[in-house]
């Protein structure tokens, strides 16, 4: 009896080891990054258009082959051989695994807004920069004297200091321009390049900006909490580059790799750090030339009303993706969901889970905690 008293013990140790809370987080998304290319790699009829891609034959090279797992592995090669292999991941509706946005948009504020909030606010139904009435976890957080200060934002798009209302919740944002504070002098030489080069988009910085400040900023001040939005996917799409597209999400790819190398060669950092990744809202597939959009049908007669001529909107463009990997994250790989779609309203009552912390205590009108992606 006593011995099995003991044994029942170091069960329940053990249970309680493999349940115990992150100490940080850190949350990756990639605007509009398709499902379909990172489940399935490139389209080959996208990827030989001869309006989509001239650079058609070095894309080809590099991220074509017969089988779709190779051509995913080639274009997303850290997603699929270590969070995949080592987390989980929802998604890829060629294998029976949905997830979807829950507002009623398809598009960047509203798909933000409720990846960060955790609840779909009807008010939100543009791009357009006002300062965002809901509370993002991360400041729900930051009113919490151990997570005070400790919370910082990355971005290429210009909108993210409205949608974190940085008035507000004087989160620090770190979103399309210079860095105001530089912390050392490799953000010096960061702030005299955006100067130095001409920007392509007059809203959204490149990503390799982003995704430095954001690795510099780890590495000095270790917040507890990190979000980073990478930008280029979206934009190379809406100007129809499906090469330049592919590129960024390879390259995309490769910064995620370099954040986990960090989160893993950190003492702040190691074994105790959640990396989630996500996207703010999917593109068509059919017809072609909606690869290039995301619109639900109840936008067009609003925000998106110049893709009134496609009457049902933008099919497909609700379909997002989740992964993750780190401290307490299963190692189950795919979640097969058949039409009982996972939601990106659940994400941040899930991160504040993986923290120790129950929604409810901040906001409990956010979606419920993915049960899937938790010990």
């Amino acid at each position: 009896m006593i011995r099995f008293k003991l044994q029942l013990s170091a069960l329940s140790v053990c249970l309680s080891l493999t349940a115990q809370a992150a100490e940080n987080i850190v949350l990756i998304t990639l605007d509009g990054m398709r499902w379909q290319e990172v489940f399935g790699g490139i389209d080959r009829d996208l990827a030989t258009h001869p309006e989509y891609a001239p650079q058609s034959e070095e894309i080809m090279a590099r991220y074509w082959r017969q089988s779709s797992k190779e051509r995913a592995e080639l274009l997303m090669p850290f997603l699929h051989s270590v969070v995949f292999t080592s987390g989980i991941y929802v998604g890829n509706r060629y294998a029976d695994s949905c997830a979807r946005v829950s507002n009623d948009w398809y598009f960047s504020y509203p798909g933000y807004s409720e990846i960060l909030t955790g609840v779909v606010n009807q008010e939100i139904d543009s791009n357009r920069k006002f300062p965002n009435p809901e509370k993002t976890f991360m400041e729900l957080l930051n009113a919490s004297p151990e997570f005070n200060g400790r919370m910082a934002a990355f971005a290429s798009w210009d909108v993210f200091p409205y949608i974190f209302n940085v008035e507000r919740s004087g989160l620090f944002v770190n979103a399309f321009d210079k860095t105001p504070e530089p912390l050392n002098e490799f953000e010096l030489f960061l702030n005299r390049v955006i100067d130095d080069m001409p920007p392509r988009w007059p809203t959204v910085r490149n990503d390799v900006f982003t995704h430095h400040f954001a690795l510099s900023y780890m590495r000095e001040k270790h917040p507890r909490v990190v979000y980073i939005s990478y930008g280029e996917t979206d934009d190379f799409a809406h100007e129809g580059l499906y090469d330049e597209y592919v590129m960024a999400a390879n390259r995309a790819d490769r910064f995620i790799s370099e954040v986990w190398e960090e989160v893993q060669s950190s003492v702040f950092y190691k074994d105790n750090t959640v990396l989630f990744i996500t996207v703010d809202h999917g593109r068509g597939e059919e017809p072609i030339e909606t690869w290039l959009h995301h619109a639900s049908q109840k936008s067009l007669d609003g925000y998106m009303q110049s893709l009134a001529q496609y009457e049902d909107g933008i099919v497909g463009s609700e379909a997002v993706w989740m992964a993750a990997i780190g401290a307490g994250i299963p190692a189950t790989g795919l979640v097969e969901t058949g039409s009982n779609c996972l939601t990106s309203n659940r994400i941040a009552a899930t991160l504040l889970e993986h923290l120790g912390e129950d929604y409810r205590d901040f906001n409990g009108a956010m979606g419920a905690p993915l049960q899937e992606f938790l010990p």
